[in-house]
């Protein structure tokens, strides 16, 4: 039922002061939105950090009749309005600091189960395509809730393979549900809820699909879920936020590793490289990282095994090797063993991890596999 607690909530999202964290602050001053709108004009000095100039805008008549005609376009729209502060987000996400105030919804999903987000570069290759169907295959008796933003690439292909394995899915928008971008993912956004997935977003039916909402949009992907997966991104790409809201969440983030050359895989390689993500080596190792049950028959490896022996170069082996003999050993313990700089050995242990044989920690620690 939307009660005027909603509709107050919305006047005050409006106030262009007033953002997520700003909301939280006067709700846990004055107790509801209703009695912020009423009272924080006159007793702003109730709340710590905020000023004259930022509680101006309260009690503007114009935000109070846009709010009754947002909750008018989603009774219009069955669009459900969700309040952060009582409650109504999903559990992980009301985790956050900066979670949204208002989310608004289309479509149902179970949050007690778990949630995957996994996003990735719009200039999606074979490989990442390949990859996302091996990890569908994989994971189709798993109960979980795929997550991702519904653009182009990567995000269409996490859609597409979890309608197809009956996985139910979220879409996080970056506008108002006014309007679908990309154009050609409406369909497959009516096909998502259909088959019982979710469409959610923080932003009103008056906000367009501007460039900075894709960035605030990420951090809602990353917040939702205790895992994120980036399957391919270049060098900035806007995965990279996703990832970095995550770590900043202390959510696991896992990328998929590539070739140096290709500037759809430098992304992932970097946040493997920085220790921001756990490289992804098999199919079978995720999801046992991800704690999915896997049957027997689900167990193929992303790169095959081989009985040949990897040829290492002579300073792969001596790095190899000296982990090998000192587990967990840090990076200026190891450069002191073997007399290497650390920045020389940085670009070797890269090498070990994508051949899977040097996995790394936090604290820039490395054990041999």
């Amino acid at each position: 039922m939307i009660t005027e607690e909603y509709l107050y909530a919305i006047a005050l999202r409006e106030c262009s002061l007033i953002g997520d964290i700003n909301f939280q602050k006067l709700i846990k001053s004055f107790g509801s939105a209703e009695e912020a709108w009423k009272k924080a004009k006159k007793d702003y000095s109730k709340t710590d950090g905020l000023g004259r100039k930022t509680v101006a805008e309260i009690g503007n008549k114009d935000y109070l009749e846009f709010a009754e005609k947002e909750i008018q376009f989603c009774e219009k729209n069955n669009i459900r309005i969700k309040l952060r502060h009582l409650k109504e987000l999903s559990s992980l996400l009301n985790e956050c600091d900066d979670a949204p105030a208002i989310l608004y919804q289309k479509g149902n999903f179970d949050d007690s189960l778990q949630k995957l987000s996994i996003v990735g570069t719009r200039n999606m290759t074979s490989y990442g395509k390949q990859f996302i169907e091996d990890f569908f295959e994989a994971s189709q008796s798993s109960k979980y809730i795929s997550v991702s933003g519904l653009a182009l690439g990567v995000d269409r292909e996490v859609h597409e393979q979890s309608l197809h394995y009956k996985v139910p899915t979220i879409a996080v928008l970056a506008h108002g549900f006014h309007t679908l971008y990309p154009s050609k993912n409406k369909k497959l956004s009516e096909r998502i809820l259909q088959e019982g997935g979710s469409l959610i977003t923080e932003f009103n039916s008056s906000r367009k699909p501007d460039r900075e909402n894709f960035i605030q949009r990420n951090r809602i992907i990353a917040g939702i879920s205790p895992s994120t997966i980036v399957v391919e991104t270049g060098f900035g790409g806007g995965s990279i936020s996703t990832a970095t809201f995550a770590n900043d969440y202390n959510r696991e983030i896992f990328a998929l590793p590539g070739k140096i050359t290709d500037p759809n895989s430098q992304g992932c390689n970097q946040l493997i490289f920085q220790n921001k993500a756990t490289a992804i080596s098999t199919i079978k190792d995720l999801m046992d990282s991800l704690g999915f049950n896997l049957s027997k028959e689900k167990t193929g490896e992303l790169f095959p095994y081989s009985e040949t022996e990897v040829q290492l170069t002579e300073i792969q082996g001596t790095v190899y090797q000296t982990i090998k003999a000192h587990p967990q050993v840090s990076l200026d313990d190891l450069a002191e063993k073997i007399s290497v700089p650390s920045y020389k050995i940085l670009p070797t242990i890269l090498e070990l991890e994508l051949l899977g044989k040097v996995k790394s920690f936090s604290g820039r620690q490395f054990v041999a596999i």
